[in-house]
Order: C-alpha cells, then sequence, then structure tokens
C-alpha cells in the first residue's frame, strides 16, 4: 500500500506516523510545500519574542529523523499542484520540475494561508505574517535589527503572542482590531482582562477599528486607521484570520463547503480513498451544530492518528468527535482560555441558554498568593448542560478550562460540576473548588433558589427598579451605580422597611463586589416577599462590562478594579 499525505506539521504528521506504526510495509510519503515538515508552530512567537533562543528548538522533526525512527519518505519543497481522483495520483512540483505519484491511500492535509484583505500596501517588506519558522526567523531579525515600532495587525490568539513579542524585544506596539475587542472569541467581560493586561505591558490597543492602509516609506512605514491615525511601523505582522489552502482539491471534485473540505467522522472526503485532516477541513461544532474549519493543533494531531487508523484497521477505528474549541493564550502574566460555545455562537444557533459569572480565588484564600480567576459560564437554560466556558486570570485558569472541557465533553450538567472531587490542598485549591462553586450557582439558578441580573441590561434595571449595593460603606464609595441605596448585607435584616419604602414596589436588583454577598441577600429578600434578582458576578463583572466608560457611568469612584 502506498499512503501519501499532503502537508506534513500536526494533522498529516501525526497520520503518517501512526500510518507506520499500524503497518511497516505501508509505503508512506509526505508531501510539504514548505522547507519543514514537523515544526513547533505554536512555539514561533516564543522564538520572537527571545524566550525561545535556538532556532533548531522550533523544529520537532527533520525528514532525516522521520526516515531514521518510522522510515518515511518525507519530500520537502513539493508542492502538490493537480489530483486526478480518477487515477489515484498527484501532480507534484519540485525544482522546477512536474512529476506524478500514484496513491492507494491519499491524506489532505494542507492547511490554511492567511487571509490578505484588500488593504493597500499589504505587500510592502515590513508586512509580516507568523505561520511557519522561516517567518518568525524573518520577523526576529527586523526585531533584532534596531525596530522600534511594531503595528500587529488583528487581535486573535496568535496576534497578542505576536504583540507580546515584539514587547517583550522592546518595541513601541499597537494592536489593531476591527472587532469591538480583543480576542473576539471571548465575551467583553473577560476581554476586558486581556485588554488590561496588554496596556500594563505597554501596548497600545486600538479596538473597533480598522487599517485601511499601509504606506511603504524608505525609512518607515505608516499605517492607517479608518479614522484617520497613522501609526509608525518599522514592522507590522499580518494576523487578520486565515482560510483553507484547498483550491487545488476543490478544482479535481472534492466537496468542499466555503472552501473547507467536507469530510465524514472517519475524515473520509467525498471520493473514495481520499481522507482530509486539520485546518482546512470541516468540522461540527460539539456544541451548536455550527460547520467551520477549526484550526487547533490539539484536534489535527487527533484526528490524523484516527484517520491513520481508518486507512489501516477500518474495522476498529473511533470516529472523530466533533469539536469544543478548548483554546488558551498567555499575556504578560495573565492567562485567557475559552471552550465550548460563546454568547454569539448560541445565539446564531438559536439555543437557550443562562450565565454565570464568578470570581473565586484558584486557591486558599487564607495561603499566600490567592488571585482571583474569572469565569463565565454559559448553560442550557431547560436542563443546565454545560455549554461553553472562559476563564482569565494569573494563575489557574488552565486546570479550569481543562476541567470544563472535559466536562463539555462527557455532556455534563453544571449541577454536576459540584459532585467532581478535584485535587486539593491550600497551595493547589478550595475546599470547594471554583468548579465545585460554578455547580452550586449553577444548580441554584435552576431551582429557583438563585434569581440573576446582568451587567449588558443595567440601562433598563435602572429605569424599572431599586438598585441594591450590599457592599460595606467604604467599598460603595470607590464606585457604584447612579441611584443606588446603599445598606451593608449584614445590616440587611433590620433594614427591610427601608428597602420597602424605596422599592415602593419596584423590583430590587441587588449587588456586591462579586456576587456572593449579594446571593445572601437575595435570599433574604426573596423570603420576604421581594421581587429579587442577584447581579451574575457583582461589581466585578460590571466593570469589566462598561471597561472604559466605568469612569463616566459610576459615581464616586474610578473604572479601577476592585
Amino acid at each position: 500500500m502506498r499512503i501519501v499525505v499532503v502537508g506534513g506539521v500536526a494533522g498529516g504528521m501525526s497520520c503518517a506516523a501512526r500510518a507506520r506504526r499500524l503497518d511497516e510495509d505501508a509505503q508512506i510519503v509526505v508531501l510539504e510545500a514548505g522547507e519543514h515538515v514537523s515544526f513547533a508552530n505554536c512555539g514561533l512567537p516564543y522564538y520572537v519574542g527571545g524566550e525561545i533562543d535556538d532556532e533548531q528548538r522550533l523544529l520537532v522533526q527533520t525528514p532525516a529523523s522521520l526516515r531514521a525512527s518510522l522510515n518515511l519518505d518525507v519530500r520537502t519543497r513539493s508542492e502538490v499542484i493537480g489530483l486526478d481522483t480518477a487515477r489515484h495520483s498527484v501532480s507534484v512540483r519540485s525544482a522546477g520540475a512536474t512529476t506524478q505519484l500514484t496513491y492507494d491511500a491519499l491524506v489532505l492535509a494542507p492547511g490554511a494561508v492567511a487571509l490578505r484583505p484588500p488593504i493597500d500596501g499589504l505587500d510592502s517588506p515590513r508586512v509580516r505574517t507568523l505561520r511557519t519558522v522561516d517567518d518568525a526567523i524573518d520577523l526576529q531579525a527586523i526585531v533584532s535589527g534596531g525596530a522600534r515600532h511594531g503595528v500587529v495587525l488583528g487581535a486573535g490568539f496568535i496576534g497578542l503572542e505576536a504583540a507580546e513579542a515584539l514587547a517583550r524585544q522592546g518595541l513601541d506596539v499597537t494592536v489593531v482590531e476591527l472587532a469591538e475587542h480583543v480576542l473576539p472569541p471571548l465575551e467583553t467581560e473577560t476581554a476586558h482582562y486581556v485588554t488590561a493586561e496588554l496596556r500594563r505591558l505597554g501596548v497600545t490597543v486600538r479596538a473597533g477599528i480598522g487599517a485601511t492602509r499601509i504606506e511603504h516609506n524608505e525609512d518607515r512605514d505608516t499605517v492607517v486607521l479608518t479614522d484617520g491615525t497613522r501609526l509608525p511601523a518599522d514592522v507590522v505582522v499580518a494576523s487578520l484570520g486565515v482560510r483553507p489552502d484547498t483550491e487545488v482539491f476543490e478544482a479535481a471534485g472534492i466537496s468542499c463547503e466555503r472552501g473547507a473540505i467536507v469530510v465524514d467522522e472517519h475524515g473520509r472526503t467525498s471520493i473514495p480513498d481520499v481522507w482530509a485532516v486539520g485546518d482546512a477541513v470541516v468540522s461540527i461544532d460539539a456544541v451548536t451544530g455550527a460547520r467551520r474549519p477549526v484550526a487547533l493543533a490539539g484536534p489535527a494531531n487527533r484526528a490524523g492518528r484516527q484517520v491513520a487508523d481508518d486507512i489501516i484497521r477500518p474495522t476498529g477505528a473511533r470516529a472523530i468527535p466533533a469539536a469544543v474549541g478548548t483554546a488558551i493564550v498567555r499575556v504578560g502574566e495573565l492567562t485567557a482560555a475559552i471552550t465550548g460555545a460563546n454568547r454569539k455562537s448560541l445565539d446564531d444557533a438559536g439555543i437557550d441558554y443562562q450565565t454565570l459569572h464568578l470570581h473565586p480565588n484558584q486557591h486558599a484564600g487564607y495561603f499566600p498568593g490567592a488571585v482571583p480567576v474569572h469565569l463565565v459560564v454559559h448553560m442550557a437554560a431547560s436542563d443546565g448542560r454545560l455549554l461553553g466556558a472562559q476563564a482569565v486570570g494569573s494563575d489557574g485558569v488552565d486546570k479550569r478550562i481543562d476541567v470544563l472541557a472535559t466536562a463539555i465533553r462527557a455532556g455534563l450538567r453544571v449541577p454536576d460540576l459540584i459532585d467532581l472531587d478535584l485535587a486539593y490542598s491550600p497551595p493547589y485549591g478550595q475546599a470547594k473548588d471554583a468548579i465545585n462553586l460554578v455547580g452550586m450557582v449553577g444548580a441554584n439558578l435552576l431551582d429557583g433558589t438563585l434569581r440573576l441580573w446582568y451587567a449588558q441590561d443595567r440601562d433598563e434595571v435602572a429605569e424599572t427598579a431599586l438598585i441594591l449595593d450590599v457592599r460595606s460603606p467604604a467599598e460603595f464609595s470607590t464606585g457604584h451605580l447612579p441611584g443606588a441605596l446603599n445598606i451593608a448585607h449584614t445590616q440587611l435584616r433590620e433594614r427591610l422597611d427601608e428597602v420597602r419604602a424605596a422599592a415602593a414596589g419596584r423590583p430590587v436588583r441587588v449587588l456586591c463586589a462579586s456576587g456572593v454577598r449579594s446571593a445572601i441577600a437575595h435570599r433574604i429578600l426573596a423570603q420576604s416577599g421581594f421581587d429579587s434578582a442577584s447581579l451574575s458576578g457583582g461589581m466585578s463583572s460590571l466593570r469589566s462590562v462598561l471597561g472604559d466608560a466605568a469612569s463616566d457611568v459610576l459615581v464616586g469612584g474610578g473604572a479601577g478594579h476592585e
């Protein structure tokens, strides 16, 4: 059997390696258009930033090492320019010549290429992408050659990693993002923390704005934004998204949707004996059912293995699971992570959901170094099924998001999180871990013990309800909503008549710093006959939703976090 794999790196190399381990006699050929077939593409920004100081450490495997260990025939700088499915052959261009290579099984792992939107001047030699080892080497050379000003177009995961890398090297960096905030998959309230950390690093953030053109000059380029702002740039990193690199295969009759290859649960395409994996493949979202490519290394690696199983051992091959979409990024001293669906994808899918905001410490509060993990969790309104989660903080984020990703894969309901037996010791967690607390809050919401209101509804709430702030007077003075009544939660039982008079028959909407004390106050009010609800996430979430507008909206305090 001859297995031809088009494309290396994650999905392609994983498939080739697994196929060899299953079949020592198969002829396995890997065709890679670039110079490197197996490299740490997720490590590229850290090379630019100087944390990885040797470019050779980016090379996971070489053609020689793959030949020695797995007897793979790896051919770099070999671009597939044609596919004849009837003849089971691909046309390969290498060293200026074109040859035909037949296959018994063909695996397409072409990956994706950087988007190039219609921005005048995007072809300037100072514009770089960050997708290959050569990209990283070129970018690092520019940085070390005396660059002082950097502009990053696009504030997705790679864009922010690039921005941090440039800032670490001492450049004056501006990030430009067309969406309303950085890391668009995040909710507004979680993205706020990332923006604050970028600013702490000295990075200027311009969100909700785009670039119209790049003016190339002899000494330095100028990036012109839609509002007329002119940004000096010794280097411009274009991180504006990607598209599947599939034109050749779609032209050959492989079924595609919006350029991404359509596959079944085993990675089989519409053509017999042709499979596909990785960034160029349509994935089905595990929560919403949406169909889209998922450009993540983990799913690509795992899918490559499962495709090899289907080729060599089809009767026992496991299906490729629907994508959950777990991702994580470090920005300065902060970590941001996401799994499952966000509000937009849930709204687009027409799924009815409720949202929880929590700010628990990552470990016992009495142990030194306790810091909050800011959590946003979406659950199905009907039964509490876990739909998605986001976490931001300086410690403990990866642990919590991985547990939540596992829970989504297992189909758990949010109340099931109460029962998870998680490791506890004061330096590592709490007896009621942040994950257990998510379950407790979710269970209270489902059974009616808790009612929530949200920061996004503050204007409507202010017009129709009494806002009751149950923080201490000192906390209240640091910033509060206009017209709010301040009664500390410890005094509420004795001052219910005062609340009743101020409410004058209106609902009461309670808030505190993070939602804990207001939940207690809500129970007092609800059991005393009030129409009551607690602000999800408290003032911490409110300030995050308001962002830079907090100083204009709140009375008596600035926009800083408590």
